[in-house]
Parts: C-alpha cells; sequence; structure tokens
C-alpha cells in the first residue's frame, strides 16, 4: 500500500498519465518519419513507447486519435498566427490579402501533415466537417470574404466560405500534389488566384 497521502498520489498518478501520453505521442512522431502512416500501427506503437496496450487505449481509441492529437500542436501554431501574427495572414491587411495569405498557409500546413490530415478526415463519414479544427477555418474564411463582400448577406459570405474551404480540402490537393504531380509553389499562387475569386466574383 503507498505511503503517499491521497493528495499526493493522485499528483503522480497524473504525472504518469501525462509521461505516458508524451511518450506515446512522441514514438507515435518518430514512427511516422520512419515507416509513414502505414506503419503506425497499435501494436508498434505500444511497443515502441514502452507501454501496454491497456495504457495505450486509454489514451487513445485509434490511429486517427493519434494523428489528431499529433495535429494539434501544429494547427494552434496556425491559429496563433492568423489571430496574432504580422500581416498579411494575421491582422493588418485587406480582406483579399489576408485571405490569399490564408490559402498558402493552410495548403503549406495541410501538404506538410497530410497523411495526418487524411486519417483524421478519413476516420469520419463527413469528413473535414467533423475535424475539430474545421469549424475555425471557415469562420476565419467567411469572415474574411464578408469583409472582401461587404455588400452581401451573411449567409452568401458563409457559402463562398464553404466553396473555399473545398478547394483546400485534403482530398482536394492531394490529388493535385500527389497524383497530378504539381509543383508546391505553382499549385499555391493558382489556388489564391482561385480562392480571391470565389470571394470576390
Amino acid at each position: 500500500m503507498s505511503s503517499l497521502p491521497p493528495r499526493n498520489r493522485c499528483r503522480c498518478l497524473r504525472a504518469d498519465a501525462q509521461r505516458n501520453r508524451r511518450r506515446i505521442l512522441d514514438s507515435a512522431a518518430q514512427l511516422l518519419a520512419d515507416e509513414g502512416v502505414a506503419g503506425l500501427t497499435m501494436d508498434e506503437l505500444a511497443r515502441r513507447a514502452q507501454v501496454g496496450k491497456g495504457t495505450l487505449y486509454r489514451n487513445f481509441t485509434d490511429k486517427a486519435g493519434i494523428a489528431s492529437a499529433l495535429l494539434d500542436g501544429r494547427v494552434r501554431d496556425m491559429h496563433a498566427r492568423m489571430l496574432q501574427g504580422p500581416p498579411p495572414l494575421g491582422p493588418g491587411a485587406p480582406g483579399s490579402e489576408r485571405l490569399a495569405a490564408f490559402a498558402e498557409a493552410y495548403i503549406r500546413h495541410v501538404s506538410s501533415n497530410l497523411d495526418l490530415v487524411l486519417l483524421t478526415e478519413d476516420s469520419s463519414p463527413r469528413g473535414r466537417f467533423d475535424r475539430v479544427g474545421y469549424p475555425f477555418w471557415r469562420r476565419h474564411v467567411e469572415i474574411l470574404i464578408a469583409e472582401v463582400r461587404s455588400e452581401d448577406h451573411a449567409e452568401v459570405a458563409r457559402l463562398h466560405a464553404e466553396a473555399v474551404m473545398s478547394v483546400l480540402s485534403a482530398a482536394q490537393l492531394e490529388q493535385w500534389i500527389r497524383i497530378e504531380g504539381h509543383d508546391l509553389d505553382e499549385l499555391i499562387a493558382r489556388v489564391q488566384k482561385i480562392v480571391v475569386s470565389i470571394a470576390v466574383g
């Protein structure tokens, strides 16, 4: 029986749980780097993280949950740059310029994390609509479009924002980048024009 007081015992358990979660995520990131998403199996992850299967499944029920957790810090970083960073991605530039900057930042974010994003979207019947960050992305685009199209009803801005997000979907970017082999920088320049035309058209 533990000699620690109950409060200290709880703190130790929480610290152990946090260490286990961090070990699992660090191991998952390394496993992805070594083997790709196909090599990310729960068995191999438990082995690499040196945790029991029960500990693994208490933290993450499936690969999609692991992918979502790995994306979380990267998504929060981009959110911060959008809300507080320098223009044109951050505040202070005209809506159309911020929209083009968002398109570039979003494409680079998705393309550099494509397997993880696809894994999270493929795990749900509603795809990107069930991603935790999706409402934030769409709302940000909606606000910028409303600024560009100031005379329109808010519902128009929302519809145009959904159109922009469909152009920027992970499946569409996979098609352009991996299957059709478009150069990323050239693709970004073309998609920026498409996104701005959706906003102003």
